[in-house]
C-alpha cells in the first residue's frame, strides 16, 4: 500500500485555525495549540452568547419604556397591561425605540394606556 503524506492536509487545517485566531494577543494567535484552545472557547462563548443577546436586548428595551413611562406618571406593568386591554400590538422593541427617540405617539400610546387601566373599556 501506498504512503499517505499527510503534510499538505495539516497545514491547511493548522492556517484554518491560526486565520480565526488572528488578532489574538500573545502566542495565541501565532501558535497552533494555543490558538486552538482560544478559537474553541471562542466558538463556545459565541454559541452562549447568541442566546444571552436576546435576553439582554429584551430587558434593555424594558427599561426604556419604563424609564420613559415613568416620567407620565404610570409604571411599565400598568402600561403594558393598558396597551394589553387597548389591544394595542406593539412589541417591546418598538416601543423602546418610540420611548428613546421621544416620539409623539409614544405619548399617545400612554394617553391610551391610562384609559384602559381604570377598566375595560372596549
Amino acid at each position: 500500500m501506498a504512503r499517505v503524506k499527510r503534510g499538505t492536509t495539516v497545514k491547511q487545517k493548522h492556517n484554518k485555525i491560526l486565520a480565526r485566531a488572528k488578532g489574538y494577543l500573545g502566542r495565541h494567535h501565532s501558535t497552533y495549540r494555543a490558538a486552538r484552545e482560544k478559537t474553541e472557547k471562542a466558538g463556545q462563548y459565541a454559541y452562549r452568547d447568541r442566546r444571552v443577546k436576546k435576553r439582554e436586548f429584551r430587558g434593555l428595551w424594558i427599561v426604556r419604556i419604563n424609564a420613559a413611562v415613568r416620567n407620565n406618571g404610570l409604571t411599565y406593568s400598568q402600561f403594558m397591561n393598558g396597551l394589553r386591554k387597548a389591544g394595542v400590538a406593539l412589541d417591546r422593541k418598538v416601543l423602546a425605540e418610540m420611548a428613546f427617540v421621544g416620539d409623539e405617539n409614544f405619548t399617545k400610546l400612554i394617553d391610551t394606556a391610562k384609559r384602559f387601566i381604570g377598566g375595560d373599556k372596549k
